[in-house]
């Protein structure tokens, strides 16, 4: 018995580092074409299919905590970035360097590049969709193994996106309460259920973060959704909370499939704009299933 114990502390002990290098994150930056300096972040497995993460205006790499932190995705290469202007990602201080949409596609095909990942599924909540759809446009689906849009902006078009002039007035204001309590507001918005405490704040600081200058410019981002999503042939489903008050999502389900009738929709009918948040156990299987189906291609 004495023998035998240091053999097994040893093999648990191994097991526990196999599993902590495998968790491990791994942070750098890429350069975009335009020079914005571009977070990236990495964890789960190296060596698995790729899932790429790109989050929504006035988010992070941290909006994709409990994806990142899911024991049903540590089989997978998890990548996510900070989109120009947000996070610790560069803010330029030119509103062009926003308000043209191929410079957010280029951002993604620059963080594509340098992480080498074999046929990724790219995930894009929000405005994520519309970085996907210009991506689609620019680039096409060459080299991607499926997309999946959370609660996507599928174009820039009013009628697909809920009215709350009030607070994106409040958000592009110069006086810094006012800025402040539109961001809460808009917070706020993207939730039904809305997180735990430590969770929203967090979240609320990092809205904070957000370049000023990008809140202000990003209504009148150039989108391409015609030019590419009609040509995609990889897999595209289109995943939105049943209770969105940010995205109409019948309508965005209707411009998506007049562009590609081939798209798959889910509905998480107890879920606001974040069901990766609201509902995320489910979210979680439902990405492990459609990240498998596409990987059997």
């Amino acid at each position: 018995m004495i023998r035998i114990m240091p053999a097994i502390w040893v093999s648990v002990l191994l097991l526990g580092l196999s599993s902590m290098a495998m968790a491990a994150e791994k942070d750098y930056t890429v350069k975009a074409p335009d020079g914005v300096e571009i977070a990236v972040q990495e964890s789960g497995d190296p060596a698995g299919p790729a899932i790429v993460f790109i989050h929504g205006l006035l988010g992070s790499h941290l909006n994709w905590d409990m994806q990142v932190a899911s024991p049903k995705l540590q089989h997978y290469r998890l990548i996510s970035y900070d989109m120009r202007g947000h996070g610790l990602s560069g803010k330029p201080d030119d509103a062009e360097a926003y308000r043209d949409g191929r410079r957010w596609a280029d951002d993604l095909a620059a963080v594509l590049k340098a992480t080498g990942a074999k046929k990724p599924v790219l995930v894009g909540w929000s405005l994520g969709g519309v970085v996907i759809s210009n991506y689609l446009a620019g680039y096409g689906d060459d080299g991607l193994g499926g997309i999946v849009y959370v609660d996507g902006v599928i174009e820039l078009n009013a009628a697909l996106i809920t009215a709350h002039p009030e607070v994106y007035a409040g958000m592009a204001s110069d006086e810094l309460k006012v800025h402040l309590d539109a961001v809460k507001t808009f917070l706020a918005l993207c939730f039904a259920t809305k997180p735990d405490t430590a969770t929203f704040e967090r979240l609320l600081s990092n809205a904070a973060m957000a370049s000023w200058i990008m809140t202000r410019t990003v209504p009148s981002m150039t989108v391409s959704a015609a030019e590419g999503l009609p040509k995609t042939r990889v897999p595209v489903l289109l995943l939105y909370g049943g209770k969105d008050d940010l995205v109409n999502v019948e309508p965005s389900i209707a411009r998506a499939r007049s562009l590609n009738p081939a798209v798959e929709t889910k509905i998480y009918a107890k879920s606001g704009h974040a069901p990766f948040l609201e509902e995320a156990p489910r979210f979680n299987r439902d990405l492990a299933e459609f990240r498998d189906a596409v990987s059997g291609r």
